[in-house]
This record gives structure tokens, C-alpha cells and sequence, in this order.
């Protein structure tokens, strides 16, 4: 992506352009968003909800993302709506806010996200200003269309207010965290992101957002799941995160080398 394709995330995710896969990121390593940004992603997102990030260095990942062409997107802690805004300040392209469980946890998390009059977001993006090379008066007006507003929807109650969440202005999508809606709707017995239970809820997501003229979003293990869900309609996943990925790849490297040094 071009730096004038970034600016156009947002607008293309909205109009469901071909599937977009997204890099995963918890470690908080600038330079390993640097890194996987080089790859094929469409977007890198840093999990500041399980993952290790401050605002520092998720300030410093966004710049990474965007030198290297690329859109950063961050999930926020749950309920961390001050953080949003300050994230989309350092010119992050969207964030993903966790526990969205209902109209008003939504609107909530629109009015730090979105300008007037759709939201009550704080004005001072300096560094946002830097990365779009936009004056100040255009940045306002073009703010809330450049960046994007997404709700997860991981619970029995998000599942249940879905039409509720996707009718607030200024919520642009929901992302589906599969492994905390199986524990949800097992009523915590079991973590089966993958059981038939989650494909038909999944199913029944994207046709909501499609009625409401929206976008869904949801994470993947692995490529093949990402696949899959690309399939379901999905107009972005992840397809694992950067610790499975590197683990993964460093397991295929032992094995490889001790198979030749075996001549296996």
C-alpha cells in the first residue's frame, strides 16, 4: 500500500473491497511491526487487551506500520475508550474495542472515536496531522471517514443486541472474537473458536452486517481458518498471531535441519 492507500483504509474496508488479512501483534516491538509490515498484510493490529503495549510504543508501532505502507489498527483494553482517541491522535486507522455488549457500551465508545457531531472526540491528533500531511480544518472534516470505529462482538449479550450495536451511528463494524464467544455461549465450559456452534454465529453476523450496510471482522488461528472465514464473508481477518507465526517457523526450521542432518 501507498501511503495515499492507507488514507483509503477506511473507505475501502466499508465498501468490502476483496478480503483483507491482517497481521497480529502483542509483543511490544516496534521493529516487529516493522518487520511484518514488509509481508503481504493488508494492515497490521497491535492487541494492547492481552498484549504488552503502552501508548508509547503503540505510538511508535503506528509510524513503523505506516513507513512501511501499511494501516495499524489497535484494540484497546476493555472499557479504555481515553486511549482510543489518543491512539487515533498517533494515526492509527482504526481501533477495535473489546466487550462491546450493548447500544449504550457502544455509544460510549463512539463518542471518544468520532468528531462532532457524530461523536465527542478531543481535538490534538498532531502526529495524526503529521502522517496524512492534512491541515488542521481538513483533518477534522475527513477524520471520522479516514479512520474506523469496530465493536467486538464476543459475548451471549453482544451476540443477542448485534442489531442494536450495528444500528449506532459511527460504529463501522463489528469484529467477532470467536474464542471468548465459545466460552460464552458453552457458559465457560469449553474454548472452541473452530465449533460448528461459532461458524452459524459467525454466519449470522455477517448477514446482520450486511443488512445494516456495515462490515465484519474476526480473528483467526491460522491461515486455513482465515481462508475460511474470507469464505463466510468476512471483509477482514487475521489469520494468527505474530507468537504462533514465530514459533511456527522456528519448529519448521528444527525440524527441517535435524531431518536432513538425519538424512531422513
Amino acid at each position: 500500500m501507498s501511503a495515499i492507500d492507507i488514507d483509503g483504509f477506511a473507505a475501502g474496508i466499508r465498501n468490502h473491497d476483496s478480503g483483507m488479512i491482517s497481521a497480529w501483534v502483542g509483543i511490544p516491538d516496534p521493529l516487529l511491526v516493522n518487520h511484518l509490515a514488509q509481508e503481504a498484510f493488508d494492515a497490521v493490529v497491535l492487541d494492547m487487551q492481552h498484549g504488552m503495549w503502552d501508548l508509547s510504543s503503540a505510538a511508535s508501532a503506528v509510524g513503523h506500520a505506516r513507513v512501511a505502507g501499511k494501516p495499524a489498527i489497535a484494540r484497546i483494553p476493555v472499557g479504555d475508550f481515553a486511549s482510543a482517541s489518543r491512539l487515533l491522535d498517533a494515526g492509527a486507522s482504526g481501533i477495535i474495542a473489546p466487550m462491546i455488549n450493548s447500544a449504550e457500551d457502544a455509544r460510549a465508545f463512539i463518542r471518544t472515536t468520532k468528531y462532532p457531531p457524530v461523536g465527542e472526540r478531543s481535538w490534538g491528533p498532531s502526529l495524526a496531522l503529521n502522517h496524512t500531511g492534512l491541515s488542521a480544518d481538513d483533518y477534522l472534516k475527513k477524520a471520522n471517514d479516514l479512520t474506523v470505529a469496530i465493536a467486538m462482538v464476543e459475548t451471549r449479550a453482544a451476540l443477542e443486541a448485534i442489531d442494536d450495536i450495528l444500528g449506532i451511528p459511527g460504529i463501522d463494524g463489528i469484529f467477532i472474537g470467536p474464542s471468548d464467544l465459545s466460552i460464552a455461549l458453552s457458559n465457560g465450559d469449553q474454548v472452541a473458536p473452530n465449533a460448528a456452534e461459532i461458524d452459524s454465529a459467525m454466519q449470522h453476523a455477517v448477514v446482520r452486517c450486511r443488512a445494516h450496510g456495515k462490515f465484519a471482522c474476526a480473528f483467526a488461528g491460522d491461515g486455513e481458518r482465515a481462508g475460511e472465514l474470507l469464505k463466510f464473508g468476512f471483509a477482514f481477518v487475521i489469520a494468527g498471531a505474530e507468537t504462533a507465526q514465530l514459533r511456527s517457523g522456528a519448529r519448521r526450521a528444527i525440524n527441517t535441519a535435524r531431518k536432513i542432518a538425519s538424512g531422513g
